[in-house]
């Protein structure tokens, strides 16, 4: 990555200056005060302040240390954004561009999280999703140039656990990644009863769930949604307190995740079990 000197574009009170910083440019202007224009008050001085760089690390306890994503992107301006800004993160980044290559990956170096692009050659995200499922469960974050409810669905449905839609902010991704992460994590470590309510059965520690002594596979974004709703049964739960508690999130912008995730979790375990209360948020209803 290049860091560049700021750069002034243009004259006058709106002029711009940019920088570039870890490969990340920046833009803005400053209109000058009375105090930094001359005395003739005909030429103006740009004034800059002292450039801090963008903080692209971030520390979470180590989280992204040892840990490795593998990125699956066929356009390679993205995939190397991408990658480039992980590894800024302290994650290990491996690099895929076709969905065989993908899977071969996925198998051989056993990603700790993959991002998943839905469009590929050879075969697309849904097939890299089953097939890689198939061998281990992995966590998977899906991205979409299409913003179709139907291809939501479907990849919920083959093992996503989140999914952005294109154009998106690498900052918000590398955000995700992180949460992603930690969900992951508190399954993975949670130390609790079984939860039994009717003939459902869950297994925090095994992370297993039953329905009617059928099992139900679920990816850990599922699974952890599922446990949130069974804590409080019959509760009703706002969409703002469940995007909060199960991926971190604290604006409403993603309640379109949360239905998404609630049809996943009717399809594989019966519609009855979880009940709607439009306008506020989700119930689960004790099955019989």
């Amino acid at each position: 990555m290049t860091d560049t000197a700021p750069t002034r574009h243009g004259d006058g009170p709106e002029a711009k200056v940019s920088v570039a910083w870890g490969g990340v440019e920046m833009t803005g202007f400053k209109r000058p005060s009375p105090s930094e224009r001359s005395e003739d008050n005909q030429t103006q001085f740009f004034h800059i302040p002292p450039v801090q760089p963008p903080q692209l690390a971030v520390n979470l306890g180590g989280m992204a240390e040892g840990r490795r994503i593998l990125v699956v992107e066929d356009e390679l301006t993205i995939a190397e954004s991408v990658a480039a800004r992980l590894r800024a993160e302290g994650f290990e980044v491996e690099l895929a561009h076709d969905g065989p290559t993908a899977v071969a990956l996925a198998i051989e170096s056993t990603p700790d999280l993959i991002v998943l692009d839905l469009m590929l050659p050879g075969f697309d995200g849904l097939e890299v999703c089953r097939r890689v499922h198939a061998h281990k469960p992995v966590p998977v974050l899906m991205l979409t140039a299409r913003d179709d409810e139907t291809d939501l669905l479907v990849g919920l449905a083959v093992g996503a656990d989140d999914y952005m839609t294109k154009p998106f902010s690498i900052r918000e991704l590398a955000a995700r990644v992180h949460a992603l992460l930690r969900r992951v994590g508190r399954v993975s470590t949670q130390v609790a009863p079984k939860i039994v309510l009717g003939d459902l059965e869950i297994d925090p520690v095994e992370r297993r769930v039953h329905r009617a002594g059928e099992p139900a596979h679920l990816t850990p974004t599922e699974f952890e949604l599922l446990v949130h709703l069974a804590g409080r049964p019959r509760a009703v739960v706002p969409r703002e307190r469940l995007l909060t508690e199960v991926w971190g999130w604290t604006d409403a912008a993603g309640t379109r995740t949360v239905d998404s995730h609630i049809k996943a979790l009717r399809r594989k375990l019966g519609p009855d079990l979880i009940r709607t209360v439009h306008g506020v948020g989700y119930a689960l209803e004790v099955p019989k």
